[in-house]
């Protein structure tokens, strides 16, 4: 638009009114492999691929455990869900913020020492400029060694290795370590009364097999919480290759030792919780194997980005979104094949078949609002908008858990089914609100 004087007037980013526009412009966008398409899926790829082998290794020992008879499957069942749900307390704050403040702390360390390294350069530049003018003078000459040293910014540098300082790496093994303790303390000092909290009566039969597994179980909790928040300090570094490898090599310790442990030494429950206190330490072993040739290869001649957070300009977050959608879509199909085809491998009673048909549905149908809430509290964490994912799913947790409550109370199993629907559907709502309307540190897409 040209003004009165002549000049272009840059017209104002009018922001839509409807905030899908942020998502679905340009949807086709999500089958190009462009250079940001490839960044996202080189990241992508091995930590979906390590979030797969988890469920893999859990369908396994479930498997396994289903053999030995429906109250062992259902005790487990229960010591499973309790101890994932006191381990959500802490795995998905602790490994979202390690990811993030070790990714903010490394972008900040890179770009320190690119502009030590441009420094130098310029300072090395301006004396080979001195020098060259020295060659221009009769009687000075310069040997063709001494030329040799001149300097351009678009040089790689050889300068000696610089290590980054990445404090909250350190400091998020620690607060792992110490979290994990707690917990093995909590759950084996409480486990009685939380599994009476969760349905398991003293008069039940489920009662000894889940205590004991819960127990067992609750001793791996420190290498548990070591090992993520391991994987969080790595991931911060964009390296989701290694967890990869980690997770891999612990679940397929689980897989072997299973049998061995349930039908080989007669140990039952006892020796399905065994096996899996042995993966995980596995796992740490390996993160502990890896992590000093981490930092000691931290060293970069350019500023590297932040996943996400640096990313905001190239439409990063629409990207995201997308992919996410697109594979959701793909996992609904993979639940239905494999749910309706595979359950009698883990169970042979008909009530417990009855009841994977009835949540069949909902398992396959809301893997796109899944998707799509973890997207969104992927983004927004990469923002290191804490306030507000804290104070919106603590509103989100309110009225879910109001209405699992009533919904349960009224239609029973179909009722819990519903109730998670719409906790899910909460969350994917509000992180799509603080996007959509561009707060926060999303303010940025006003202008």
């Amino acid at each position: 638009m040209m003004s009165e004087d002549g000049y272009t007037k840059e017209i104002p980013f009018d922001f839509p009114r409807n905030p899908l526009c942020i998502f679905l412009s340009d949807f086709r966008s999500v089958f190009k492999f462009d250079e940001l398409g490839l960044e996202i899926a080189r990241i992508a790829l091995p930590a979906a691929l390590a979030l797969t082998a988890d469920p893999i290794a859990s369908l396994v020992d479930t498997a396994f455990i289903g053999q030995i008879g429906p109250v062992e499957l259902a005790a487990v069942g229960v010591s499973i869900a309790l101890f994932n749900q006191v381990s959500r307390i802490a795995i998905f704050p602790l490994v979202s913020i390690t990811t993030s403040f070790v990714a903010e702390e490394d972008a900040c360390s890179s770009e320190e020492n690119t502009n030590q390294d441009y420094k130098e350069c310029i300072e090395t530049g301006i004396n080979n400029t001195k020098e060259e003018t020295q060659e221009l003078i009769p009687g000075n000459i310069s040997t063709p060694d001494e030329s040799k040293n001149s300097c351009s910014i678009f040089s790689v540098s050889e300068s000696p290795v610089k290590k980054r300082n990445i404090p909250s790496a350190s400091s998020a093994l620690i607060i792992g370590a110490i979290l994990g303790l707690l917990q093995a303390v909590f759950l084996i000092s409480s486990a009685k009364p939380l599994l009476s909290f969760m349905g398991v009566k003293h008069d039940s039969p489920m009662l000894g097999p889940a205590q004991r597994y819960l127990s067992l179980r609750s001793l791996g909790a420190p290498a548990v919480l070591l090992s993520l928040a391991t994987q969080g300090v790595f991931r911060g570094f964009k390296d989701t290759t290694t967890p990869l490898y980690a997770t891999v090599i612990g679940d397929v310790t689980n897989i072997i030792l299973d049998p061995i442990f349930i039908f080989v030494f007669r140990l039952g429950v006892t020796g399905a919780a065994t096996a899996h206190v042995i993966s995980h330490c596995t796992r740490r072993t390996h993160f502990h194997g890896s992590f000093p040739s981490l930092l000691a290869g931290l060293v970069s001649n350019f500023t590297s980005c932040r996943w996400v957070r640096c990313s905001w300009p190239g439409n990063t977050c629409e990207c995201v979104c997308q992919k996410g959608l697109q594979k959701s879509c793909s996992y609904c199909f993979t639940c239905v094949a494999g749910l309706h085809f595979g359950a009698r491998l883990f169970t042979k009673d008909d009530k417990v078949l009855h009841l994977i048909s009835i949540g069949l549905p909902f398992v396959a149908g809301t893997q796109p609002i899944n998707a799509l809430a973890f997207v969104f509290d992927g983004v927004n964490f990469g923002a290191s908008d804490f306030g507000y994912a804290a104070a919106s799913l603590v509103m989100v947790a309110i009225v879910s858990v109001l209405c699992l409550v009533l919904l349960s109370a009224t239609h029973g199993f179909i009722g819990l089914w519903f109730g998670l629907t719409i906790y899910m559907s909460l969350r994917a709502a509000v992180g799509f609100w603080r996007i959509g309307t561009a707060t926060g540190p999303w303010s940025f897409l006003r202008r």
